[in-house]
């Protein structure tokens, strides 16, 4: 592999010495230059250096100012730099500004050449290694990447899964999600957390799995036995999500399936938390789950106009829900029913295609 040494002098008889050392090795290319300005210009260039060989007492820019520069630098920061004087003060000074190491004037060719070409297969072996950690972490990258898609995949599916046990039409889950997507952005969450949110927000239901059909699509009213099987839900759903907490999307899915009917003043099940006691994952859901159960027709209710719907969130502010999430979807409320227009209710026909729900 081909050594690129940059010699930095503004005496020619100095780097007419270099260039004669490494006359005979075929594998070292030097370059020069006869100050720290023309030094600085060309490690700017396409070239790749392995080794600085640096004068300091130059006109122009000096090669303790040099220095200082490549050490400033991202891409120069590792770069070997020996300096190269007769002053031993300043070769103390070059060393604490982060000259790699030193050679004292009149300069042992036979040390130059030892030196440069040691430096030179530290720095070579040093890029080898840079660039073998960038491609592992491309790999990992790219693997992380890949689990995580899986994630947010099998968290929508387990999300339609309960939806369908419910007898949900095929919208409510887009809608949720996507309204408590909003609502975590409008609440100034990191948007690693609203991604969490948005495909977290679907395991809401999930504990309905556990609920006999007997209960979960009886017509009537439920009762009081039935309601306490319907309650359990939310620990079913916890339970569920029990054994995968390690990844952050279920993680955040179990917090949700948890609390999403806890209620704001503590009246909520299934452990009566009140306030910020309440995950603000799982205060998010409850309003866009709500928001959404109150805007669309369901088997036991018709659609409520959205006036009405803020009407009754309104009067559940601060009982059922944050209100400072209610502020956020009133003054917000354009961003809420673009969703909802983009996600209308279907059902599938006689022939498999899919037909849109009148309210």
């Amino acid at each position: 592999m081909e050594i690129r040494v940059l010699a930095v002098d503004d005496e020619p008889f100095n780097l007419e010495l270099i260039q004669m050392a490494f006359a005979g090795d075929a594998d070292v290319d030097v370059q020069l230059a006869a100050n720290g300005a023309q030094a600085l210009q060309i490690l700017a260039g396409p070239d790749h250096f392995h080794v600085v060989l640096l004068d300091l007492a130059m006109p122009v820019l000096d090669g303790m100012a040099t220095l200082q520069a490549i050490r400033g630098d991202e891409a120069l920061v590792h770069l070997p730099v020996v300096v190269v004087t007769a002053n031993q003060e300043e070769k103390k000074r070059a060393l604490d500004a982060g000259a790699t190491d030193f050679l004292a004037k009149p300069v042992d060719i036979s040390e130059l050449i030892l030196r440069t070409r040691n430096y030179a297969r530290l720095s070579q072996y040093t890029q080898h290694l840079n660039a073998l950690v960038d491609e592992r972490t491309q790999a990992l990258s790219e693997a992380l990447d890949i689990a995580k898609k899986t994630e947010f995949e099998i968290c929508t599916i387990l999300g339609k899964v309960a939806e369908i046990r419910d007898e949900e039409t095929g919208s409510h889950i887009q809608r949720m999600s996507r309204y408590s997507a909003k609502l975590a952005e409008l609440s100034g969450l990191s948007e690693e957390d609203v991604e969490t949110v948005l495909y977290a927000s679907p395991l809401h239901d999930l504990g309905k799995i556990g609920i006999p059909d007997r209960i979960l699509q009886k017509p009537g009213k439920l009762t009081e036995d039935e309601w306490a099987v319907m309650t359990a839900h939310p620990s079913i759903g916890a339970h569920i999500l029990s054994d995968v907490e390690q990844y952050p999307v279920t993680a955040a899915g179990k917090i949700i399936a948890a609390q999403h009917h806890e209620k704001y003043d503590g009246s909520g099940y299934p452990k009566k938390l009140a306030g910020e006691d309440i995950h603000i994952f799982a205060r998010i859901a409850t309003l866009a789950d709500v928001f959404d159960a109150l805007t669309t027709r369901r088997k036991y209710k018709r659609a409520f106009t959205v006036e009405e719907s803020l009407d009754i969130i309104t009067e559940g502010t601060g009982k059922h829900f944050d209100p400072r999430l209610v502020d956020l979807l009133k003054e917000n409320l354009d961003a809420f029913l673009e969703i909802k227009a983009r996600f209308p209710d279907t059902e599938v026909s006689l022939t498999g295609e899919p037909v849109e729900v009148e309210s």
